[in-house]
């Protein structure tokens, strides 16, 4: 009987290992930046747009929110890039991964913010304010389930001793993420 290759561990070096996860993490941060990009640039021209004389003081509130979201959001997603270019061949990878994956998902908490807010903003000066409040809620929900308590949830089941022994685990993303803590904590460095 023959090991699903999903469950064998990779044969890469510490090295390799670091290199393939600062990768992964970049490519991700490279699709969500896009997002940002896009949002933050229809955000900067909103105060110049024929009805925006016309958004009320809530309005403006939830503008400034969506504003300093988008911008936040586009800081911790292209931060480890910056640092990455800065602290090259300084043997610091392992902080590199851990800061970004910190960063990424404060930037992830920062686009819900912004997405939310934004979408509120529009609906609000569209329709009723009720509208508004029910748009705010059914967005902060998609957000906080699909792209925080889902895979939580997950990374929760997949730690649990009995999953690990029942061979569901294979441990790459959790030794990684020790690997890359343990790091941190090695060169003084820490997130």
């Amino acid at each position: 009987m023959s090991v699903d290759p999903a469950y064998k561990p990779r044969n890469e070096t510490e090295h390799e290992r670091l290199d393939r996860q600062l990768i992964e993490l970049l490519q991700g941060f490279r699709v969500a930046v896009t997002g940002v990009q896009v949002l933050f640039a229809f955000l900067l021209t909103v105060p110049f747009a024929a009805r925006f004389d016309k958004v009320d003081d809530t309005g403006e509130i939830l503008f400034y929110i969506a504003l300093f979201g988008a911008a936040t959001a586009s800081i911790c997603f292209s931060t480890p890039v910056f640092q990455h270019r800065i602290l090259f061949r300084m043997n610091r990878k392992a902080m590199l991964i851990r800061r970004a994956n910190r960063l990424g998902i404060c930037g992830g908490i920062a686009l819900g913010v912004s997405i939310s807010a934004a979408t509120t903003l529009i609906v609000q000066t569209l329709t009723e304010d009720w509208w508004a409040i029910v748009t705010a809620a059914v967005v902060v929900l998609l957000c906080t389930w699909l792209w925080f308590v889902q895979p939580f949830r997950e990374r929760m089941r997949a730690t649990r001793p009995e999953a690990a022994e029942a061979g569901k685990d294979d441990g790459e993303d959790d030794a990684a993420d020790g690997a890359a803590d343990r790091g941190g904590e090695r060169d003084g460095t820490g997130g």
